[in-house]
C-alpha cells in the first residue's frame, strides 16, 4: 500500500492510519497469517508444524456486552497479541484466538424488558465486539473462535457433565472413576449398601439414589442460597459479602431446594497440593487456598443424654485439646437432629426450676421456641449470621449432650452463628479458648472454663471471668484443669494435647483425627432460560436419566416468555419456576433410550454461565471436531506436560499464557481447575492443569464526575477551567475510578481509532505503566505515542514524496551499539511482558536515528529494518507497511526477531537512584546513555516503586539522567 494522504502528502495521519490498518487487517485475513497448524484433526496441518516450540496464549472469556468495548478492555487482549505477535517471530508455533462466554443474565434480562430473544442481542453483541477486536489489530486465529451459545459448542459442555455424571470420586485411587465400577463393585458385594441390604434387594431408585451419593454430579436437596429478586439460586461465589446478589444486588435467602450440584469438595485437597506446581500470583494462590479453607483436627461424637437412637452428635473441631472446656453445644437451626432432641416440656433443674428465661426466649416449650427461633432467622444469609460483631442469639433446645472426656452432661442450643452448610453444622461450644462462644457465653449465663493457661507474662491469669475476650493463642501455651478417665492433659503442649486426645478418641471409638474444608459443593442449577440445558430427563420414578451422545446437544427450545417468576426480594417463603418449565411440549418427551419408546420430563433447570467457561481452552484446540471433544494428539501438541512424563506428578501442562482479571480467582479458575481435573483422571486429557501460567493484568481507571445532586456526568462533556471542573457551567466534583457506563466515564476504542489510529491505541495502552499495574488513562496523553509512530514514520519515508529514505550503508560504531543494546532489551521486556520499557527502548532508539539525520546522517537500511522488526509485536500495522514500503514481500508476521551481538552489549554502567515521597525505593544499575523516557519507564516499572506508590496516581517524574528519578505521586 503506498497512498497519499488527503492532504496530498505522505505524513502519517490517523486518515492514512486508518487506511494502513485495514489493509493490513485484510491481508492478514485473507492469506491466514495467524492460522496455527494443528498435528491432527480437522484442522490439522503436521507438516507445518516443523520442530519450532510451541506457545499457546489465552485471554480469558470476554462478555459480549450491548455496550460494546471501552479503552480498559482491550488492555490484556493487546498484551497477549504482542506477546504472542513477538514469539512468532522468535520461531515459535503460536496459538492465539479469542472466543465469546455468550450465556448469562444480561442478555437475559434485556430479553426480559424487550421481548427481544437472547440469541438475536447476543449474536448483534458478539458481531459489534468483533468489529472493535478485529480494528485493534488482533493477530487471533479466527477459525478457532467460539461462543458458549453455539449449540456445536454447548453440545460438549453437555457432553462433559455427562462424563461427570457418570463419574465418582475414588479416595483410595484418589482419582475419578467410571460410576460403572462402583456400580459393579456393590454388585458383587465388595461394597456395603447403606442399609446392609444386597444390592439386589434395592430397587432401581434406590440404587440411584445411593449411588446419586457418589456422583460427581448430584442432584440433592440441600439449603441453597435463593434470590427471589432474580427469581434464580446462586452459588455461594455470587453472594456478595452483605448477602445480596453479585448481580441486582438483591437480597438473598437460604431456602430448602432440590438442585444439582457438582461435588468438586471431593477434588479439594488435588485443588489445594496442585497449587504449588502453577506459575501463578502468589496472591491468586492465596486467595484459592483461602477459599478451599483446609483445617486439621478431629471428629469427636457427643451422645444425646436420652436419646440413643438418635445416635451421637458429631462435631469437627480444630482444637481437639479443649475438649475439657466444652461447657455447650450447638446446633444449626436446620439439623436433621433438632427435632428429635426437643421435649415436649422444659425440663427442670435438682431445685426444680425451669431453664432461665434468655434460654427460652419466652416460649412456653422447647417445640414452641425452636419454631419461633427457626422462623426469624430463616431470611438470614450465611454472612450475616457469621458477622463478628453481631449480638449473638439463639434458644435452648431443651435436650442434652455428654461430652466423651468426662461425661459430663452440657445443654444443647440452636443458634444462627452455626452453619448447616459448614462443618457437621453442630460444634462443641468452648467459650474459654473462641470468640463467638465466649459472647454467646456471657449472653445467655453459660460456663467459661479456663483449660489452655494464658502464659504467665500475659497479665490475664487463669479465670475466666476477668477476661475481655476468650483466650485463643495456642503458641507458648500449656492445658489445665484438663483431667479425665484415662486421659490428662496437664502441663501438656498444645500440639502435644491435640495428639493425646486424639488418640485417646481413636481407642474408644469415639472420635477420630480428620481434614475438613470450607469449600463447598458447586450449586450448579440455576433457574433461567438463556444457559445450557441438562442433558437429563426423568422417568416415571423420578430417577435421573443421562441422554445418550447421539441426543447432543439438547438444545434451548423457542419460547415466548423468557421471564423466571421472580417475586417479592424481601419474600423468602417463595420457590422458583423456571422458564423452560411452561414450555410443556419440550418438557414432556416420548424417548427411546434403548427399551422401547417411553414418557419423560426433561429437566427445566439450565446450567450456570460459568458451564462454558470451564473448559474452553480445550475447544479453541480442535473447535470443527465433531467427532470428540479435542483430539488426544491436538491437546497433548499445545497442552501436554512439555517434558512427557504423567501431568499428575510432573509438569501438569497447561495454557502456556493465560491472561486476565483478578477478580476471576475463585469462581472461574477454581471451577475449570475442577473439570479438568475430571477429564484428565477420565483419560480425556493429558494436561493435569488448564492453566499452567497465569498473569493478571491491572485496571484502566478513569476520572469520573458528578453534580450537586451526586448524579454522574458524561466525562467527555466536562471542562477544566478556574482550577476546577463544570458542566454544563455548573461545578462538578471530580473522583478516580473503574472505567465503565455507570461512572459515565467510558472511552471507546471508536473514539481513538478515528483521531489517532488503532497503532497509537495499542502502543498508549502498553507504554502507560507495568502491565500487572492500574493506571489512569487520559486521552490528551495519546498524542504522545501517536507522535513517537510518526517520528518513526519520518525515519523511513518521506513525507512529501512518499520515497523511502534509508541508505545501504554500514552502521556507525555507536548507533550500532545502541541498535544491539535496544535489541536485547526489547527482547528480554517483551518475553518478561514489560512492555512499557520496551517502548521506551525503541523511542530512545529512534530518537538517536531522528537526531542523526538532523544532523545530516541519512538511517542506514539495517537500523531501520531492524527497529521496524522490534516495533513490529506493539504497532504491527504501521511495521507492516514499512516493512512492504522497505522492499519486502509479504507479512513480517513470521519474520526472525533480530538477535543482538553480546560483543556489542558490553557497556559500563551507573547507578540510578529512584525516590518516591523523597525516600530511596529502587537503585537501578543503567548505561550511562540512558534517555529520560527509559529511566522514567524503568523506574515506573520497578517493584519497589510500585510498592511505593500502593496503587496511588503519579503527579509527576522528575528524571536527571541518568542518575536520579524522583516520582512524586498525586
Amino acid at each position: 500500500m503506498n497512498e497519499q494522504s488527503d492532504t496530498g502528502t505522505h505524513r502519517y495521519t490517523a486518515e492514512l492510519a486508518g487506511r494502513i490498518e485495514r489493509h493490513w487487517q485484510d491481508y492478514w485475513e485473507s492469506a491466514g497469517t495467524f492460522e496455527a497448524p494443528n498435528p491432527a484433526g480437522p484442522l490439522g496441518e503436521p507438516d507445518k508444524l516443523g520442530d519450532r516450540p510451541k506457545v499457546y496464549a489465552m485471554d480469558m472469556f470476554p462478555y459480549p456486552s450491548g455496550a460494546g468495548l471501552h479503552v480498559g478492555h482491550p488492555l490484556g487482549y493487546i498484551a497477549t497479541d504482542v506477546f504472542s505477535r513477538y514469539k512468532r517471530m522468535t520461531g515459535h508455533n503460536v496459538l492465539h484466538t479469542l472466543g465469546y462466554d455468550a450465556f448469562g443474565l444480561p442478555a437475559e434480562q434485556y430479553a426480559v424488558q424487550t421481548g427481544t430473544h437472547p440469541r438475536v442481542t447476543t449474536e448483534a453483541n458478539i458481531a459489534n465486539m468483533r468489529r472493535q477486536l478485529r480494528r485493534l489489530g488482533l493477530g487471533h486465529d479466527s477459525r478457532r473462535s467460539v461462543a458458549t451459545t453455539d449449540p456445536e459448542f454447548y453440545r460438549w459442555t453437555q457432553w462433559i457433565f455427562l462424563q461427570i455424571f457418570d463419574s465418582w470420586y475414588d479416595p483410595e485411587a484418589q482419582r475419578a472413576r467410571p460410576i460403572a465400577e462402583l456400580r459393579a463393585s456393590f454388585e458383587r458385594g465388595e461394597r456395603p449398601t447403606p442399609d446392609g441390604r444386597p444390592w439386589a434387594e434395592l430397587g432401581r431408585a434406590e440404587q440411584e439414589d445411593v449411588l446419586s451419593g457418589y456422583r460427581l454430579a448430584y442432584a440433592d436437596e440441600a439449603p441453597v442460597n435463593w434470590c427471589p429478586g432474580l427469581g434464580t439460586v446462586l452459588a455461594n461465589e455470587e453472594v456478595t459479602a452483605e448477602g445480596r446478589s453479585e448481580r441486582g444486588n438483591f437480597p438473598v435467602f437460604k431456602a430448602n431446594l432440590r438442585q444439582w450440584k457438582m461435588r468438586i469438595t471431593a477434588y479439594a485437597e488435588r485443588l489445594l497440593r496442585d497449587l504449588d506446581r502453577l506459575d501463578w500470583p502468589e496472591a491468586i494462590k492465596l486467595q484459592q487456598r483461602n477459599w478451599i479453607g483446609r483445617s486439621e483436627g478431629a471428629r469427636v461424637d457427643f451422645a444425646l443424654d436420652g436419646h440413643p437412637e438418635l445416635g451421637p452428635v458429631t462435631v469437627f473441631t480444630t482444637r481437639p485439646d479443649t475438649l475439657f472446656g466444652a461447657t455447650y453445644m450447638v446446633l444449626a437451626p436446620e439439623h436433621p437432629l433438632v427435632d428429635g432432641i426437643v421435649p415436649q416440656a422444659w425440663p427442670t433443674g435438682p431445685d426444680g426450676a425451669e431453664p432461665p428465661a434468655a434460654w427460652t426466649r419466652g416460649a412456653a416449650t422447647p417445640a414452641e421456641a425452636v419454631a419461633a427461633y427457626r422462623k426469624a432467622v430463616g431470611g438470614e444469609s450465611d454472612v450475616e449470621r457469621l458477622a463478628e460483631t453481631r449480638e449473638k442469639t439463639g434458644v435452648f433446645t431443651g435436650g442434652y449432650a455428654i461430652n466423651p472426656v468426662n461425661g459430663e452432661r452440657i445443654p444443647v442450643f440452636v443458634a444462627d452463628y452455626v452453619l448447616m452448610g459448614y462443618g457437621t453444622g453442630a460444634i462443641m461450644a468452648v467459650p474459654g479458648h473462641d470468640s463467638r462462644d465466649f459472647a454467646f457465653a456471657r449472653a445467655f449465663g453459660l460456663p467459661i472454663r479456663c483449660v489452655v493457661a494464658p502464659p504467665a507474662d500475659s497479665g490475664l491469669g487463669t479465670d475466666p471471668a476477668a477476661w475481655d475476650d476468650a483466650f485463643t493463642a495456642n503458641t507458648d501455651a500449656t492445658l489445665t484443669a484438663s483431667t479425665g478417665e484415662g486421659l490428662s492433659l496437664d502441663g501438656l503442649s498444645v500440639p502435644d494435647a491435640k495428639k493425646a486426645v486424639i488418640g485417646w478418641l481413636e481407642q474408644r471409638g469415639l472420635g477420630e483425627g480428620t481434614v475438613t474444608y470450607r469449600l463447598r459443593d458447586w450449586l450448579f442449577s440455576r433457574q433461567r432460560y438463556w444457559g445450557e440445558p441438562f442433558p437429563i430427563v426423568y422417568d416415571e420414578d423420578g430417577v435421573a436419566v443421562p441422554l445418550p451422545d447421539s441426543m447432543l446437544p439438547v438444545e434451548l427450545p423457542e419460547i415466548d416468555d423468557y421471564r423466571p417468576r421472580t417475586f417479592d426480594p424481601e419474600d423468602a417463603d417463595t420457590s422458583p419456576e423456571t422458564p423452560l418449565s411452561r414450555n410443556r411440549e419440550w418438557v414432556e418427551v416420548t424417548l427411546d433410550l434403548g427399551d422401547g419408546p417411553k414418557r419423560y420430563r426433561r429437566e427445566t433447570n439450565t446450567m450456570p454461565n460459568w458451564a462454558g467457561s470451564c473448559w474452553y481452552e480445550l475447544r479453541y484446540l480442535d473447535p470443527t471436531n465433531t467427532e470428540r471433544l479435542v483430539d488426544p494428539a491436538v491437546e497433548a501438541y499445545w497442552m501436554g506436560p512439555k517434558d512427557g512424563t504423567d501431568a499428575s506428578t510432573g509438569d501438569p501442562g497447561g495454557v502456556d499464557l493465560y491472561v486476565g482479571g483478578s477478580e476471576h480467582a475463585v469462581l472461574h479458575l477454581l471451577y475449570a481447575r475442577f473439570w479438568h481435573k475430571i477429564l484428565f483422571d477420565l483419560g480425556h486429557v493429558s494436561s493435569a492443569e488448564p492453566f499452567h501460567r497465569l498473569f493478571n493484568q491491572g485496571m484502566i481507571q478513569a476520572y469520573a464526575f458528578t453534580d450537586s445532586r451526586g448524579v454522574y456526568v458524561p466525562a467527555e462533556e466536562v471542562v477544566e477551567r478556574d482550577g476546577g471542573w463544570f458542566w454544563n457551567d455548573e461545578p462538578v466534583r471530580r473522583e478516580y475510578g473503574k472505567m465503565g457506563k455507570s461512572l459515565k466515564n467510558s472511552v471507546t476504542p471508536d473514539q481513538i481509532f478515528e483521531e489517532y489510529g488503532a497503532d497509537t491505541l495499542r502502543l498508549y495502552e502498553m507504554a502507560m505503566g507495568p502491565l500487572d499495574v492500574s493506571r489512569p488513562w487520559d486521552t490528551r496523553a495519546v498524542v504522545g505515542s501517536f507522535r513517537f509512530l510518526q517520528r518513526l514514520w519520518r525515519t523511513v519515508v518521506d513525507e512529501a514524496t512518499g520515497e523511502v529514505v534509508v541508505v545501504d550503508e554500514p552502521l556507525d560504531a555507536e548507533t550500532e551499539r545502541l541498535l544491539h543494546r535496544t535489541i536485547d532489551g526489547m527482547r528480554r521486556d517483551m518475553e518478561g511482558l514489560r512492555f512499557n520499557t520496551a517502548i521506551a527502548k525503541a523511542i530512545e532508539f529512534n530518537n538517536h536515528l531522528t537526531k542523526r539525520a538532523a544532523g545530516g546522517q541519512a538511517t542506514p537500511r539495517e537500523a531501520a529494518e531492524k527497529l521496524v522488526l522490534l516495533v513490529a509485536p506493539l504497532a504491527p500495522h504501521i511495521a507492516e507497511e514499512l516493512w512492504r514500503r522497505l522492499g519486502h514481500e509479504g507479512s513480517l508476521a513470521h519474520e526472525p526477531l533480530p538477535q543482538a551481538d553480546p560483543a556489542l552489549l558490553r557497556e559500563e554502567t551507573v547507578t540510578c537512584v529512584v525516590q518516591v515521597r523523597g525516600k530511596v525505593r529502587a537503585r537501578l544499575e543503567v548505561p550511562p546513555s540512558s534517555s529520560e523516557e527509559e529511566l522514567r519507564a524503568l523506574a515506573l516499572a520497578d517493584e519497589g516503586v510500585v510498592a511505593a506508590l500502593g496503587g496511588a496516581e503519579v503527579r509527576k517524574v522528575i528524571v536527571r539522567a541518568p542518575k536520579l528519578v524522583n516520582i512524586v505521586p498525586a
